[in-house]
């Protein structure tokens, strides 16, 4: 019995992966909103059938996609932490940040959806996950009592995203490694005064 259940799940997982890289595929000169169930099963090699036994929807599918990509994305940002009991963000080490490795890893993934029409989505899932982990995992005891902290979580939140979304966009042009490097010397940069260069109108 356990053999046969063992066989119907890697059944349904090759359906799934079948059905999940052909709407990827199909999503790469075509908006996800002109795909047709039709096209994905014929692409991916199955019937209707066979996709109505794994998704109600092809919305569904994409949330599926989606879903997997961002619990990947929220274990590779909870590296650095997840196994301290205190997190010194001073003393954080780019080679222990790993949400760029994750990216580069599903490089193809995020470009694909990154160039859709799909994009807002993507951003307001991975955006409401990030804001989640960062309200419920790390607490600040030292933080500021007139600093709203939802605000500053926003705040983080839309930089990193807009700091990994300009690498996606911008075709991997560094390394993980060098995205790693970078990101530490932000964090740990605080300047505190600025030159001003004002031409004369």
């Amino acid at each position: 019995m356990v053999e046969k259940n063992k066989k119907v799940d890697r059944r349904i997982v090759r359906s799934k992966t079948a059905l999940r890289g052909a709407l990827l595929s199909l999503m790469t000169h075509k908006p996800f909103t002109a795909i047709s169930i039709t096209e994905i099963v014929e692409l991916a090699n199955y019937n209707r059938g066979t996709f109505y036994s794994n998704y109600e929807s092809k919305e569904a599918l994409l949330d599926d996609i989606i879903s997997d990509l961002i619990q990947q994305l929220l274990q590779s940002f909870r590296a650095p932490y997840e196994k301290v009991k205190v997190f010194h963000i001073d003393e954080l080490h780019a080679n222990s940040v790993k949400i760029f490795e994750h990216i580069f890893e599903q490089s193809a993934v995020y470009t694909v959806l990154t160039k859709s029409d799909v994009l807002p989505k993507l951003k307001e899932q991975i955006f409401g996950a990030l804001k989640q982990i960062l309200q419920e995992e790390l607490i600040y005891p030292d933080k500021r009592d007139d600093l709203d902290q939802e605000l500053l979580a926003i705040y983080s939140i839309h930089a990193l995203l807009g700091f990994v979304f300009h690498w996606v966009e911008s075709g991997f042009t560094h390394t993980p490694g060098y995205m790693q490097e970078q990101l530490v010397k932000i964090l740990n940069w605080r300047p505190t005064t600025a030159r001003t260069v004002i031409k004369n109108i």
